[in-house]
């Protein structure tokens, strides 16, 4: 099945309460403790849009990759209710291609974490290496194990709205670090006497700050921080998420 179709009619339905400022002022702060004063910047798995807006209305020249062309309509929806000028981009994050380099780049929402392979997500981070201005941050955030073990581990979740509900169910394998998101959805037809049931299967992979750091390294990215999330604390025995911030060292 196509991953991420039914995903994005509901998307911003589900993630209504999602503080997209709070997630967009730390990055802000992030920028600030490290002297980083960049104009233009990827948004690597962009979504539908949310984070990518913010920024672009904060004054930041924006580009949008994401692999979901229905994630991607709806981006573009937004952007021209609101008249941003953001370039967004249908590419797989494991092959994207640019017309040139950005100052930034940024992947948020666990995006990382669905790069299932390592050789995959080496291919990611050389990518990232090879589009970034000498100098220039990586900055993005990954689930961590201890969330996939502890806190979605073999629970199931349901949500409802007047239009919409969801079922989430969660098996995690600790031998391959592997998390399986089972969703249905039900999204109400245009009669508003009948919904429509979707499904799809999600994939994440945990990967250790270790993991992370060495194919940083062969990538030619060099790993600056590792923070619990919206902190600049180190991570914990309990970090549900955490953000790396990288720095491109050569090419």
């Amino acid at each position: 099945m196509d991953i991420y179709t039914s995903f994005a009619s509901v998307y911003d339905i589900f993630m209504g309460d999602t503080d997209y400022e709070m997630w967009v002022s730390y990055i802000e702060k992030l920028l600030k403790k490290y002297n980083a004063k960049p104009d233009l910047v990827l948004d690597l798995g962009c979504g539908t849009g949310n984070v990518t807006s913010l920024l672009a209305k904060k004054g930041y020249d924006m580009i949008g990759i994401d692999i979901s062309p229905d994630m991607l309509n709806i981006a573009n929806e937004k952007a021209n209710e609101e008249n941003l000028d953001i370039l967004y981009l249908l590419q797989d994050m494991r092959s994207f291609e640019l017309y040139g380099t950005v100052s930034l780049v940024i992947s948020l929402f666990d995006c990382i974490n669905y790069i299932t392979e390592k050789e995959d997500l080496l291919t990611v981070f050389k990518l990232v290496n090879n589009y970034l201005d000498p100098g220039g941050l990586f900055i993005f955030d990954l689930n961590t194990e201890y969330k996939f073990k502890n806190i979605l581990a073999y629970n199931t979740f349901a949500e409802t709205t007047d239009d919409a509900a969801y079922i989430w169910e969660n098996y995690y394998d600790e031998d391959s670090k592997i998390n399986e998101y089972y969703m249905n959805f039900f999204v109400k037809n245009e009669n508003e006497h009948s919904y429509t049931r979707t499904e799809e299967c999600h994939l994440e992979k945990a990967y250790s700050i270790d993991d992370i750091k060495s194919l940083l390294e062969e990538s030619g990215l060099m790993l600056l921080d590792v923070f619990d999330a919206f902190t600049f604390s180190p991570p914990k025995k309990d970090s549900e998420r955490l953000y790396f911030v990288v720095k491109e060292i050569k090419k």
